[in-house]
């Protein structure tokens, strides 16, 4: 018999709950029935499986979901939801009791076979109750008066606060904005506890525990989620192609793959980069991604990590990875580069080839994704898969002017300071597709900006430039951005593509 569980969520990333449910699902080859269509406004699923092992199976790689019950009773009232209880007792029928053709038969008809309630009233087992909100906080007094309320369930066993043999929850769920918190709950739950969620992952591998961390170092609960939705299991051999301090390494060892690596920043991968913990002025010899996996117990599923251009692969051809976990640069804390030089027909002369370091160029984000697709697409086998990031600014015209402001204001102004201005506020604080000078959006406002400010000023005293530079600000109209976005769409259009 397929049994009826809640599963609550943490309420965090909520747009990735479903990915890394339905990955994990598939990578176990569990089924599951949802009782309702998932909603992002709450905090939890009623589904059914096949047995309470694949719960536990599911609950073992998840870290967004906090815990999950075998659910007795649901009801949208407190006084619904004893009724439905009380039915429970002398429904013998093993099966859920639902009214056939009704609206409320999901929301406030939910009664459990009596074999469930059976199970956990055995006089050798030892229970408690917990009770807990979501969106509201309740005293101790209140949470017993609750709990008294379930007297009428025949718990034949002790009292046992601290590891009893059955843990029973009651859950209310009182919407998801604490600014408006209704006096009665939408929903109400009653069940017995099967399993926790990883939620203790995220603190265990925090950044904080680290040794070694960069300025971009991935959060551990947005790295755990990656291995889970690309279906990290034991024994697979993942690849990282922008490793920086390896953050991602940690969350897909932890699982039991094999990690390998690849970056271009020399200084970063030898630990001789910047600190980024306050007060500290320069690296420890201890730091490295190594001395981090050894600190978790998985160094021996560190295979390298290698310097490398992602531009100019080094890999083999015929070899393959089982998954790509990366979360490439996009030029705004950590730069996008690739070896190259600007300077046409330059030719290195032969007593500098030994020492010479190779110079880097721009490397755009059009081409870093496309080079990470068509990678994937070679050395990935069909069903295998490649989790990234991919960047995204939206932005309304509020949005924008006080963006620009904010950036205009930290700028210290100098005689012709324009396009200094332009400079600093520009490409690397906002970034949009397409990643061209020409071709970016905020740098043709920013153009508008500079010609409204020559055309009224010959001066460019300190005072008159920020005068201005608001007024020009102040005539980005919605209309002149809309062109902007045209004129740019309409230039992408026919840029050609790279073979």
């Amino acid at each position: 018999m397929w049994r009826r569980y809640l599963m609550w969520f943490a309420h965090e990333h909520i747009d990735f709950r479903y990915a890394e449910i339905q990955s994990i699902l598939s990578m176990l080859n569990i089924p599951i029935k949802f009782i309702e269509k998932p909603c992002v406004n709450k905090p939890y699923w009623v589904v059914e499986f096949p047995s309470e092992d694949c719960v536990k199976k599911v609950a073992s790689r998840s870290v967004l979901l906090k815990n999950c019950i075998e659910l007795w009773s649901r009801a949208r009232t407190e006084d619904r939801l004893h009724t439905n209880l009380k039915k429970a007792l002398v429904n013998k029928t093993r099966q859920w009791i639902v009214p056939e053709n009704s609206i409320d038969q999901i929301s406030d008809t939910h009664i459990c076979p009596r074999e469930l309630l059976d199970a956990c009233c055995d006089d050798k087992k030892s229970f408690k109750v917990e009770v807990e909100a979501f969106c509201k906080h309740f005293t101790m007094k209140e949470k017993v008066e609750k709990i008294e309320n379930f007297s009428y369930l025949p718990l034949k066993g002790p009292v046992k606060l601290k590891n009893p043999d059955i843990t029973l929850a009651y859950l209310e769920f009182y919407g998801v904005d604490p600014n408006n918190v209704p006096e009665q709950p939408h929903d109400l739950f009653f069940g017995k506890w099967v399993t926790d969620g990883q939620r203790e992952l995220i603190q265990t591998h925090s950044l904080k525990k680290r040794q070694f961390i960069g300025n971009t170092s991935m959060d551990a609960q947005l790295s755990l989620i990656m291995a889970n939705q690309a279906q990290v299991e034991t024994g697979l051999i993942i690849l990282d192609p922008f490793v920086g301090s390896g953050s991602l390494f940690i969350a897909a060892a932890h699982f039991g793959a094999y990690v390998w690596g690849s970056d271009i920043d020399f200084m970063m991968l030898h630990a001789r980069s910047r600190p980024t913990r306050v007060g500290q002025k320069e690296r420890t010899k201890e730091e490295s991604i190594r001395n981090n996996m050894r600190h978790y117990g998985t160094e021996s599923r560190y295979l390298d990590v290698v310097v490398s251009d992602f531009s100019l692969t080094n890999w083999r051809s015929d070899l393959k990875f089982d998954a790509i976990i990366t979360d490439p640069p996009y030029g705004v804390r950590e730069p996008t580069e690739k070896i190259g030089i600007d300077r046409e027909n330059y030719e290195l002369s032969e007593e500098h080839l030994v020492n010479h370091i190779p110079s880097k160029v721009e490397y755009g984000l059009p081409h870093i994704y496309s080079d990470l697709l068509n990678f994937a697409a070679k050395h990935l086998d069909i069903g295998r898969r490649l989790v990234c990031w991919y960047p995204l600014v939206s932005f309304t015209e509020n949005k924008i002017k006080l963006e620009l402001l904010r950036k205009v204001n930290k700028v210290n102004f100098k005689k012709y300071a324009v396009d200094e201005l332009a400079k600093q506020h520009g490409i690397e604080i906002l970034r949009l597709l397409p990643y061209y000078c020409e071709l970016n959006t905020i740098e043709l406002i920013w153009a508008d900006v500079k010609k409204y400010i020559a055309k009224n000023n010959s001066i460019f005293k300190f005072e008159r430039i920020k005068e201005l530079l608001n007024e020009g600000i102040g005539k980005i109209t919605p209309e002149k951005w809309r062109k902007s976005v045209e004129r740019v769409k309409k230039e992408e259009a026919v840029l050609p593509t790279r073979p």
